[in-house]
């Protein structure tokens, strides 16, 4: 008879499998172009219904993978969060934004797919506000959105909102750039993933900082 213990143990293995397989493959094919089935087997699961049995349903697999990288992140923006309390300084906001996601990036070797998987999850209608809800609902998310808020409180609310779709674009995208090139062994504009948080906090702050065209309604 299998103790319990082993029994869980096999159970969070076979869990890590699947997260790992499932996140490449939605990284390289795109959420709604791979089944639990292709999951299952990229798993080494002989049991197609292996998906379904330990996550239930796409979506609770997708946020499992995002709250599989979620800890090291926020750990990170905690830290971060602590040493620039009380900053007039936006660079070190938008700081707290970016570099917590490029370090982790950095620490999973190569290749890598989580950046590519967030790509994917975010352009998809089906998944875009669940992933995005997810992200931002962090407690370091939301201390950092504060932040963000009360040094760009100048800009009217509409070019606020504006601007954040496109730095979360630039985000999400440029990472999952660089990422895919890395893979695929071509140049990137930047030699390491903290030299890319560099050019992002530059590109970020700037955006934030641009002037703001009067047009007409």
């Amino acid at each position: 008879m299998v103790s319990p213990r082993i029994r869980q143990t096999h159970g969070s293995e076979t869990r890590e499998v699947i997260l790992a397989a499932a996140e490449r493959l939605f990284a390289e094919h795109g959420v709604a172009a791979v089944s639990n089935r292709q999951v299952s087997e990229a798993a080494g699961q002989a049991n197609n219904f292996a998906v379904g049995y330990h996550f239930g349903t796409k979506a609770d697999l997708v946020l499992a993978i995002v709250r599989r990288h979620a800890p090291a992140i926020e750990r990170r923006r905690e830290e971060m969060l602590a040493a620039i309390k009380g900053s007039s300084d936006l660079r070190d906001w938008v700081s707290c934004l970016v570099r917590p996601s490029t370090e982790h990036l950095a620490t999973l070797g190569s290749p890598t797919w989580y950046a590519r998987f967030m790509a994917q999850v975010t352009t998809d209608p089906a998944l875009r506000e669940l992933v995005i809800g997810e992200a931002i609902a962090s407690p370091s998310m939301q201390a950092t959105i504060e932040g963000l808020n009360q040094h760009t409180s100048i800009l009217p609310a509409d070019v606020r909102a504006e601007r954040g779709d496109m730095i979360r674009q630039l985000m999400v995208h440029i990472c999952a750039e660089r990422e895919r090139a890395l893979q695929a062994g071509t140049p990137t504009p930047r030699a390491s993933w903290e030299a890319a948080a560099v050019g992002l906090v530059d590109a970020i702050v700037g955006l934030w900082l641009a002037p703001v065209s009067v047009t007409e309604t």
